[in-house]
This record gives C-alpha cells, structure tokens and sequence, in this order.
C-alpha cells in the first residue's frame, strides 16, 4: 500500500472515530498515528477524499466523508466532457481543451469531480479548459484517457 493510500485510510479512520474540526486537529492526530503531514498534504487529503464539515454533537462542525461518486455520477461526468468536448492539445505539461462556448466551466468541473491522478488542478473559461498536469510524463497518457471517454 502506498504512504499516501495509509495515511488516507487512517484519516477515514480518525474522521469515524473523533470530531475533527480543522485541518491542524487531522494534522496532529495523524502525527500520533506515526503520519508526518503538511497542513498542504492533508489539505489535498481531504480534497481527494471528498471530505466535507457538518455540524458535529460536541463542537460547531466536523470533518465527514461524502460517499464516493456511484457509477450513475461518473457516467454523468463523463457525458458533460463528452458534450462539451472539441479539441484537445498539449503544451508541455499543460493540455488545452476546446470546447463548446459557454461549456468550458462545466466540463472543468467534470474533470475536477472525476479526480484524475495526473491532474493538479484547471482553469476554465468560455471555450478553452486548461489542465495542468501533475508531470510532463503523464501528459500523453491523460490525453489518452479523454480520447476514450470522449470516443467511447
């Protein structure tokens, strides 16, 4: 198991187990738990993990986990890059999507919600989405991917 796939188990653990409200409180219990993280890292954690806050019982709000994405949401995902798509290029270890005007926030946000692994984060106009790429090296292989969910 990777570092990253434990120290993520372990904060779905915490999260059962205690209230936590802030990311400084996940942070140190995770040091307890012999996990050294950044504000930054656990921050990407509970991105990646879909973790939201709720009002808690015994303080103001509580991190919880929002159940992964069923596959009726991932199809839905897929059908807004699907409709929206154009064209795609690279840039070094950005790629650009075109598409269909006014789509482009929708279909940023399609990407966003899918929670590829190669991609750090996008930026979405009217028609343009650009993707920054996590390393030069998986560019190729992420334009692969949209190729086939665009092109099933």
């Amino acid at each position: 198991m990777l570092k990253k796939d434990a120290r993520q188990k372990v904060i779905i653990d915490l999260i059962g187990k205690y209230d936590i409200a802030t990311q400084e409180e996940l942070c140190e219990l995770l040091e307890k738990e012999g996990y050294k993280a950044t504000q930054a890292t656990v921050s990407r954690d509970i991105r990646e993990l879909a973790l939201t806050k709720m009002p808690s019982d015994k303080k103001g709000l509580k991190y919880v986990r929002i159940s992964s994405p069923s596959g009726a949401m991932e199809e839905k995902y897929s059908r807004v890059l699907r409709d929206g798509f154009v064209a795609m290029d690279k840039a070094q270890s950005i790629i650009v999507l075109r598409t269909v005007s006014g789509m482009a926030m929708a279909v940023g946000a399609a990407i966003d919600a899918m929670h590829l692994e190669e991609v750090s984060g996008c930026i979405a106009g009217d028609d343009t989405v650009m993707l920054a790429i996590r390393e030069a090296s998986s560019v190729d292989t992420l334009m692969a991917k949209i190729r086939d969910i665009v092109n099933p």
